[in-house]
């Protein structure tokens, strides 16, 4: 099947009790055994499996053409879960990505995982870098994320793959902004591709939910699933039931998230009040040429600068009309956001940076909203 097929049919199965073509949303965190103490199709409590995620897993690991998935309570408990997972024979050493969704500077910055593994970070885009910073110490875990968030980096995936692989490090990516309908890294190498779902994949903005999809069979995979069971961080029945209702339209949603952020971002460049627009599928972003080598298209996320400082920045995030001043991404709606105010002393932000989240609305109302918001700078 191609992708939008998968996306529509991987996981779901008519229900053969009732001939429903939705799968049903099953609720019970307990199940009955049989006679000779078995259970049927293996479920027993609710932690430890239901068919509503058994459905959803298998949907994301035929997505990412992987080998199997682990799903979470949230994106977040999804990346303290991989960094957990790292096998305790493994350094315990982890590059990461200088541009990062914040709540992993936060997860390593105000819990005990900045503690307990050594994490150093890198401009991922600088290979040389990349390099220097692997080698320089045993590294078991090499952490990409392309397009980054909020500053839209690009990492070229086969290239720190190959330096990761020869240092005998794992790979992690971050797929959240890409999905695995831009962006496959599984076939690019990478052994651990992550997604809020809640983000793209579930994208209407009323679930929460992670997922981790793997290349292949491994201990760390063996470890996400134990940690999945044993720590509890499972996602509930009903929020895999809307993942799976909105995944059906991801490949139509993310087609018109495109269209409409390269119009922004086309737009924003000409603007006399806009410094920079960050966005991979514009020729002169510096790493347009590895995005368009890896990407089929360039995403619904981009950031920009406007001119000024953080007053002005403020300013447009304030007087949007259409556009919804709220952190996340993904959604249907177009959200905007001013990340330095939002990450204070933790940022690697600009302070005139806005992060724009471009959604499915008429791309002319949306030119026109922003329009009228830079005119107040």
């Amino acid at each position: 099947m191609r992708f939008e097929t998968k996306a529509v049919h991987a996981g779901r199965k008519v229900d053969p009790v009732t001939g429903a073509v939705t799968t049903p949303i099953h609720l019970s965190t307990t199940y009955e055994r049989a006679e000779d103490g078995s259970y049927t199709d293996g479920f027993m409590y609710s932690r430890g499996d239901n068919p509503n995620r058994r459905s959803l897993e298998a949907c994301l690991t035929e997505l990412e053409n992987g080998y199997d998935c682990v799903t979470y309570a949230s994106g977040m408990a999804a990346i303290a879960s991989v960094i957990e997972s790292l096998p305790a024979e493994k350094s315990q050493r982890i590059v990461m990505a200088d541009d990062m969704y914040f709540g992993v500077r936060t997860l390593i910055g105000e819990t005990d995982i900045g503690r307990r593994y050594d994490i150093v970070t890198v401009d991922m885009t600088d290979l040389n870098a990349v390099r220097e910073t692997v080698e320089e110490a045993d590294t078991g875990l090499v952490w990409m994320e392309t397009p980054s968030n909020p500053q839209i980096k690009i990492t070229d995936i086969e290239a720190v793959v190959e330096i990761a692989t020869e240092a005998g490090a794992y790979t992690v990516i971050d797929n959240t902004a890409a999905t695995p309908m831009l962006q496959n890294p599984l076939a690019l190498g990478v052994d651990f591709s992550l997604h809020s779902v809640t983000k793209y994949i579930g994208g209407h903005s009323d679930l929460l939910l992670g997922a981790v999809v793997a290349k292949e069979d491994t201990q760390m995979l063996t470890n996400l699933r134990n940690w999945q069971h044993a720590k509890g961080a499972v996602p509930s029945s009903f929020d895999c039931w809307l993942a799976l209702r909105g995944v059906q339209s991801l490949s139509a949603r993310m087609r018109v998230h495109c269209a409409n952020a390269k119009e922004i971002a086309d737009f924003l460049k000409q603007h006399d009040r806009v410094e920079v627009v960050h966005y991979p599928g514009l020729e002169n972003h510096p790493s347009h040429e590895v995005a368009k080598k890896q990407m089929s298209d360039f995403g619904g996320l981009l950031s920009f600068q406007v001119k000024g400082g953080e007053k002005e920045a403020l300013t447009v995030a304030n007087t949007v009309a259409l556009i919804t001043q709220a952190t996340s991404l993904g959604g249907t709606h177009s959200y905007i956001e001013h990340r330095y105010s939002v990450e204070k002393e933790l940022t690697r932000a600009p302070e005139n940076l806005l992060r724009l989240s471009v959604g499915i609305e008429n791309i002319d109302d949306l030119k026109e909203d922003l329009d009228q918001a830079l005119s107040n700078i």
